[in-house]
């Protein structure tokens, strides 16, 4: 049986959702951003030609810059409004929640300043990397509460569960920041230019080899495992179904030389996708069984007993 959701815990989680999509989208934004070279796009900071919106000078490039700014302004609002309203809250919600809440709203004014570092030190590949470092934790950490927000089972998983997911999870987000990396270095560009850079490219290629095996093994487990396990096959199938989706667009995103930006983009989506589902799986949990059953039609002695 699984517990019935307080209706602030449903709120919350709807939220928590929405949250989880608009990093998802500011992570894929971001990479277009890269991939249409629009980082520069807006020469200061925190407004773009000195205006909060520029208009003569509007184009695709400013405009996905400009974007990619406005949704990391929207969701460090949306943060902070949960994060006060979960503190006045807190009697009435999980213990963790208003910390994971203020923890969330740190990480986003970080992401904000390395934001910042990012265009008035004209794009440095390590300060680019720790950006989507931090984006990509905000997917997880956002996906793991909603998770634990819409699902508040108290079982305990078997006890490889969370090791498995957890490996997978870290090795397809390190995976991504080979990945990124990679782009920020422009060494795809330069192995296919000149032969230059292609140990980032190899780094990169040959990491996703592990990865994906990660995943796999974690998935077949569960499966062979059966029981509550196996019953989670929705969510094990979305993520062995990214993983194929990924490695495809990978292996699609060079052959094409790098010409074809909606292909890598969605590259950045699905590892984005990736990483949100395997976050919610490593903190899935079992709902307890009651010790003994009871039944729907019962008297006052058996509500009595079931109360107890």
């Amino acid at each position: 049986m699984t517990p019935s959701i307080p209706p602030i815990y449903r709120r919350l989680g709807g939220v928590t959702s929405h949250l989880v999509v608009a990093v998802i989208a500011l992570v894929v934004i971001g990479g277009a951003t890269r991939v249409m070279e629009a980082g520069l796009a807006c020469p200061d900071w925190p407004l773009c030609f000195g205006t909060l919106l520029p208009g003569r000078q509007m184009n695709l490039q400013v405009f996905l810059e400009w974007f990619h700014r406005l949704d990391a302004f929207v969701v460090g609002v949306a943060l902070l409004v949960m994060a006060i309203a979960a503190t006045a809250l807190r009697r009435r919600l999980p213990r963790w929640f208003p910390w994971v809440s203020v923890l969330l709203v740190l990480m986003v004014a970080l992401q904000g300043g390395l934001g910042a570092l990012t265009v008035l030190q004209l794009l440095p590949s390590q300060v680019v990397t720790a950006h989507l470092t931090v984006a990509l934790a905000l997917v997880a950490l956002l996906s793991a509460v909603t998770q634990r927000l819409l699902d508040p089972a108290v079982g305990r998983p078997p006890f490889w569960w969370r090791p498995l997911s957890g490996l997978a999870l870290a090795a397809v987000i390190a995976q991504c920041l080979l990945g990124a990396q990679m782009a920020t270095s422009w060494a795809a560009q330069r192995c296919l230019a000149g032969g230059e850079a292609c140990r980032s490219v190899s780094l990169h290629r040959f990491g996703a080899m592990p990865a994906a095996g990660l995943v796999l093994l974690f998935v077949l487990v569960a499966l062979l495992a059966g029981g509550w396990s196996r019953r989670q096959w929705p969510w094990l199938l979305s993520s062995l179904l990214l993983v194929a989706a990924q490695a495809l667009l990978g292996v699609t995103t060079l052959r094409l030389g790098l010409q074809q930006p909606l292909v890598t983009i969605t590259h950045q989506l699905v590892a984005a996708l990736l990483v949100a589902v395997l976050a919610a799986l490593t903190v899935r949990r079992p709902s307890s069984p009651l010790p003994f059953p009871c039944s729907v039609v019962v008297d006052d002695t058996a509500l009595e007993t079931c109360h107890g």
